[in-house]
């Protein structure tokens, strides 16, 4: 109980440090939003009519009190679940914006999230079984080749044979003249706009789940408790899935975690060289405009959701394997 409880300790104490650091990165950064948008409107070189540009923090709600005070309306506003106006999209709040891209985020990357661990972690321990073999040796040759590409070259090169050269599949944005509803025409519409993004991700995503599996599960077939096993004459398949996956597969449990929690930030690369209207371009576009209250609302998501998942992972450790415990509590 010690163990689970310095756990929740340690995560409301992280969530309040990262709540902080959300209200201030913001404000710290150089540029006025207010003055980004009144010279869109004016033009670059134009003056600036100042009681215009205080219309304008006005209207987004840009407050002139003192940081602490701030800090407190901030607070308050996250407890009510308001994260105000955003800056980019005038005058939709900035929940409305979040709950239109999160949709797309979620599926796509949770989707690729979720197979590359399925499938990496079972080629792992197909290599880690068959270690020293072929398998072995195209596996682990192979995943560390596909690690060293750039991932915007692999994406451009799937926009180029997939969409210029085969034509089989949209280069960019979400769906096409198909209208948004739970109708066939727009789901495989939007199917057809999420393959190419989601054939990148699964390109690369298994690497580091086959590398990390494999090399934990060759270490743990190598442990004493495996030898003994042996020893004892039970069979290799045997061993492999009892002893060896089943303790390998644990440091990987953390990562997943990790990796779904991190998943509502979504993929900024992808998203952006693929047009995607997911969470990922949309914190893109919030730094561009300095779009402090959607950058706030994103980023404290993505940190929650972390964490969220952190915790998880903690308490399934815990229950997974007793020594944990035993040395959290010692």
């Amino acid at each position: 109980m010690r163990y689970f409880l310095r756990r929740a300790g340690f995560f409301v104490a992280t969530l309040w440090a990262a709540v902080t650091l959300n209200f201030l990165i913001p404000r710290l950064q150089p540029g006025d939003p207010a003055e980004a948008i009144v010279r869109k409107l004016v033009g670059r070189n134009a003056s600036v009519d100042p009681a215009q540009l205080q219309s304008v923090r006005l209207m987004l709600g840009v407050s002139d009190k003192n940081l602490f005070q701030q800090y407190l309306d901030y607070l308050g506003a996250i407890v009510r679940g308001d994260f105000g106006v955003s800056f980019t999209y005038f005058p939709y709040k900035v929940t409305d914006v979040i709950a239109q891209a999160m949709p797309w985020t979620i599926v796509l990357v949770g989707v690729t999230t979720i197979v590359s661990f399925v499938v990496g972690t079972l080629l792992g321990s197909w290599a880690a079984y068959r270690r020293g073999s072929r398998v072995d040796s195209v596996l682990t040759l192979g995943s560390t080749f596909l690690g060293t590409l750039p991932f915007f070259w692999i994406a451009l090169m799937l926009i180029f044979l997939f969409c210029f050269t085969w034509q089989v599949f949209p280069e960019s944005g979400g769906y096409g003249d198909t209208t948004p509803g739970w109708n066939w025409p727009f789901i495989g519409d939007a199917i057809s706009h999420a393959a190419l993004p989601m054939i990148a991700l699964l390109i690369t995503g298994p690497l580091g789940w086959i590398l990390a599996m494999r090399n934990n599960m060759v270490q743990t077939l190598g442990e004493d408790y495996s030898r003994l096993a042996k020893a004892k004459g039970l069979g290799e398949r045997t061993i492999a899935l009892t002893y060896g996956a089943r303790i390998a597969i644990l440091p990987s449990v953390t990562g997943f975690a990790l990796a779904l929690g991190g998943l509502l930030g979504g993929t900024i690369l992808v998203e952006t060289i693929f047009n995607y209207p997911g969470l990922g371009r949309l914190l893109f576009e919030a730094v561009g405009n300095s779009d402090y209250p959607l950058l706030q609302a994103i980023f404290l998501l993505t940190t929650v959701g972390v964490l969220v998942a952190n915790l998880a992972a903690d308490v399934l450790y815990g229950v997974l394997d007793p020594r944990v415990r035993k040395a959290a509590t010692a």
